[in-house]
């Protein structure tokens, strides 16, 4: 059984600090010859290393922008510091403003965890909001970056605008419907349908093969086009009295206690070997899924996927990039974040990987590489994305935010769907699980 989040993040916050020792150099590092300043202007002569980071795949390095930058700025090398998981990076990265050291130049932050780093921890960041103009993104993200007194601590990276995709090889196997608008409108409106498209598909499921790769994968699309989630406007906790959470829990308990569900948990290693395996057919997928998909499904997913509506506008992640005031090297570190986060390098990532930007003036301008195009049988991406951009509800995040999601997904719903537990019995260990990171 997992330990509870509480003590899992003492646990990582002890391994975070042991790890000080050598952490403090890897994550400021720099030549000899370095000569930068601390300050917010102008930059640094002499060779200085900035690590960038983040969670996952952001697409800076795909894309070719460390490179492109590189060699703009000679004098600047750019290595990136990946973790896999939030749960696992958002703590360290915890641990180490805390300690005052070891964080990177730019830190990337998930929209998950935005509200606690601006409640909590801005003192820890530079004001990144007087260096840039901020109408280059849209509005409401800014905001979420943005203290009470003004100070905007991160720039917008991606949002997570949701579609499908789905493997059109299974479906037709399964005999099932393979155009993208009929199976878009066979689920429009309700999860419920969608699940019910997965009651059909599993009639005649190719051998080995699950409808979704996960309860939880269809947890967090739902919960993504709800406007009451975890918080209320006020800041209260509302989530075991929410409406979405409630309509979000039963469309991903109609999955866990079926057939239709691969029992995978989401980054993990053996959900990448899922994609590999072709083992569902569909998962839940915001923007920045079209990437990690065609990363870890290989060229053997090529022409095999496709894309389609979610059955509701719903947006699933988006992120931001900080620059901690414990960096060494602030001038170099605000000059790339306002570099890798201007419209023209944004349209570049979506164009590598369909991360989709959070700069409305790169929106003219998206055209996934053919590549990417070709992946995804020639379907019409941006304007999938785009269309669920513009009627995506206002929601409202709390600064438990990621760890009461996390307890919902990775504590209840696997009770139910890997250790068959029943439902109620899923939604008391998230309870319990809840209560405990909110200290209640």
């Amino acid at each position: 059984m997992r330990t509870s989040t509480r003590r899992s993040h003492r646990l990582m916050a002890l391994a975070a600090v042991a790890a000080l020792t050598t952490g403090v150099l890897a994550g400021c590092s720099s030549d000899s010859n370095d000569t930068s300043s601390n300050s917010s202007g102008g930059t640094s002569k002499g060779k200085t290393t900035l690590t960038v980071g983040t969670f996952g795949v952001f697409g800076y390095k795909q894309a070719g922008l460390y490179d492109a930058y590189m060699k703009l700025h000679p004098n600047i090398t750019i290595k990136e510091d990946v973790t896999t998981r939030t749960d696992v990076y958002w703590p360290k990265v915890l641990t180490r403003l805390q300690a005052g050291a070891g964080t990177d130049d730019i830190q990337a932050i998930e929209v998950g965890n935005i509200t606690e780093a601006v409640q909590t921890q801005a003192d820890k960041f530079v004001d990144l909001g007087k260096d840039v103009d901020k109408s280059q993104w849209l509005p409401w993200k800014n905001a979420q970056a943005t203290t009470k007194d003004g100070k905007q601590i991160g720039l917008g990276t991606d949002t997570g605008p949701m579609a499908i995709c789905y493997r059109k090889d299974l479906f037709q196997k399964a005999g099932l419907p393979t155009d993208r608008t009929q199976l878009a409108n066979l689920w429009k409106g309700d999860w419920t349908k969608y699940v019910n498209v997965g009651k059909d598909y599993m009639k005649k499921a190719p051998k080995g093969t699950k409808f979704v790769d996960s309860a939880s994968s269809v947890y967090n699309a739902a919960i993504g086009g709800e406007s009451q989630r975890y918080y209320d406007k006020d800041g209260k906790v509302i989530w075991d009295k929410s409406t979405g959470v409630k309509a979000a829990w039963n469309a991903a308990m109609a999955v866990a206690t079926s057939n239709m569900s691969a029992k995978l948990k989401q980054f993990d290693p053996t959900w990448d070997q899922g994609f590999a395996n072709a083992s569902f057919a569909t998962v839940a997928c915001p923007a920045w899924m079209i990437g990690y998909i065609q990363e870890k499904s290989g060229t053997a997913g090529s022409g095999k996927w496709d894309v389609a509506a979610a059955p509701t506008a719903a947006n699933w992640g988006g992120s931001f990039l900080g620059v901690p005031t414990a960096s060494k090297h602030q001038a170099d570190a605000i000059a790339l974040a306002k570099w890798l986060t201007a419209p023209e390098q944004q349209e570049k990532v979506f164009a590598k990987q369909a991360s989709f930007p959070s700069t409305p003036a790169a929106y003219p301008n998206l055209k996934p590489a053919a590549a990417t195009t070709a992946y995804f049988s020639n379907a019409p991406i941006t304007q999938i994305f785009s269309d669920s951009a513009k009627t995506i509800p206002v929601q409202v995040f709390g600064i438990k935010d990621q760890p009461i999601g996390t307890a919902i997904t990775d504590i209840g719903i696997l009770q139910v769907e890997q250790k068959g537990k029943t439902p109620a019995q899923g939604w008391s260990a998230a309870t319990k699980e809840i209560k405990d990171v909110l200290g209640q």
